[in-house]
């Protein structure tokens, strides 16, 4: 018999090395840059097109594996993951590492559709939290570490190292995966469409989504504004700005496990209420807090956000995934992975938008700031919104 704890080691690394294929390229383009001798408008494809590619397929994977066998599609993702990962590390030209990242997101997008789906077929109903916390864990850690990882990677040894050293952790997944997870059934396909108009009818299920993207909407705030607050406002070197910038993800890394545990004692909605509510009072505290209240002013509202965070994603993926009929669960995950990357993609550029129009053309801290405060009060906006939808939905698992 299978064991759920080495089921859940394969999980935890299918949803750690696509969460590292983000972060730890982003470290790298300055590199590429003067290695293709390219514009930084070229090396940002390395990103864009790994990115893009996980968001057009992730939906379309997730039902392919609801259809032809979860476990099946999860192998074969890993393993076109691995193998293109490979491929970017050895890639001669910036036109063929581009087309290995977007090879690279075809295997991602598999795992990050199927793992959380892998949840409801390998752990006890009781135990979802806890899972569910744990693989938020692994996505934050994989976060955390890519940057710090990439940096030293491509100091010792250049900048195919960020690619090569990932193989490694793509075999060891491979194998796992294989020889742990259940094996599905292959199912019809026609229900898709009859699936997608009932999600449509599912109220939880809707305000589940509706939260999710506009969380990570939020979060992306954080990215996007924290950089320009901390240096314009209170003066920090890029070296600091990347250690403060990286409390947030450590905090929520150390969030997850034990933020699962009180999901599956309190329940998901409440805890999804509770996580809602913290990054609300977070984003508040960030927007008005004095610019003489320094570093500290800005990391414990920050860590007030990320953790709140982390409960709100635990207790939301439980609350979204608990009560999903198996046949579906492919489909719905995807669904899921597709409105946090929506959130993130949108967010980027909405609340960039929002802190550029505000803030000018950023000359002085007093601009900085004022662009800081109106940004994150949208922010705290967009996430009581979703709170409301959230406590107007009634409805809690799909109509069969």
């Amino acid at each position: 018999m299978r064991s759920p704890a080495a089921a859940l080691t394969a999980l935890s690394l299918s949803m750690l090395l696509p969460s590292l294929g983000i972060s730890i390229a982003n470290v790298a383009l300055p590199t590429l840059s003067t290695a293709f001798d390219a514009s930084f408008s070229a090396v940002q494809w390395v990103v864009v097109a790994y990115l893009l590619t996980i968001t057009v397929l992730v939906v379309v994977l997730g039902r392919l594996g609801d259809v032809f066998g979860r476990r099946r599609l999860l192998v074969g993702g890993i393993g076109v993951f691995t193998a293109a990962t490979l491929l970017c590390g050895l890639a001669p030209t910036l036109p063929l590492l581009v087309a290995g990242r977007a090879l690279q997101g075809v295997g991602a997008a598999c795992m990050m559709a199927l793992t959380v789906a892998f949840v409801g077929e390998t752990v006890p109903k009781d135990r979802t939290g806890r899972a569910m916390g744990l693989l938020g864990t692994m996505s934050a850690i994989g976060t955390a570490t890519g940057p710090a990882l990439g940096g030293v990677l491509i100091a010792v040894a250049g900048w195919p190292a960020i690619f090569l050293a990932v193989v490694p952790l793509g075999v060891v997944a491979l194998v796992l995966a294989h020889r742990v997870l259940p094996a599905s059934p292959p199912r019809k396909a026609e229900r898709t469409g009859a699936v997608l108009r009932e999600v449509v009818r599912d109220r939880a299920l809707v305000a589940g989504l509706t939260a999710s993207a506009l969380v990570s909407a939020v979060m992306m705030t954080t990215l996007v504004v924290g950089p320009f607050h901390l240096s314009g406002v209170l003066g920090l070197t890029p070296a600091l700005v990347g250690l403060v910038m990286s409390a947030g993800p450590a905090v929520s890394a150390l969030t997850g496990v034990p933020a699962g545990r009180a999901t599956d004692r309190f329940g998901s909605r409440t805890m999804v209420v509770a996580g809602l509510s913290g990054i609300i009072g977070g984003a508040l505290v960030l927007a008005f807090v004095p610019p003489s209240f320094g570093v500290a002013g800005y990391v414990l509202p920050l860590v007030v956000v990320t953790a709140s965070y982390a409960v709100f994603q635990a207790a939301n993926n439980t609350g979204v995934m608990k009560d999903v009929p198996a046949r579906d669960r492919g489909l719905v995950s995807g669904m899921l992975t597709l409105s946090r990357n929506f959130g993130l993609m949108t967010g980027a550029s909405l609340m960039g938008a929002v802190f550029a129009f505000v803030a000018g053309d950023v000359t002085s801290a007093a601009e900085a700031a004022r662009g800081t405060r109106w940004t994150f009060v949208v922010a705290a906006g967009l996430v009581a919104i979703g709170l409301a939808v959230v406590l107007r939905s009634r409805s809690r698992m799909l109509v069969a």
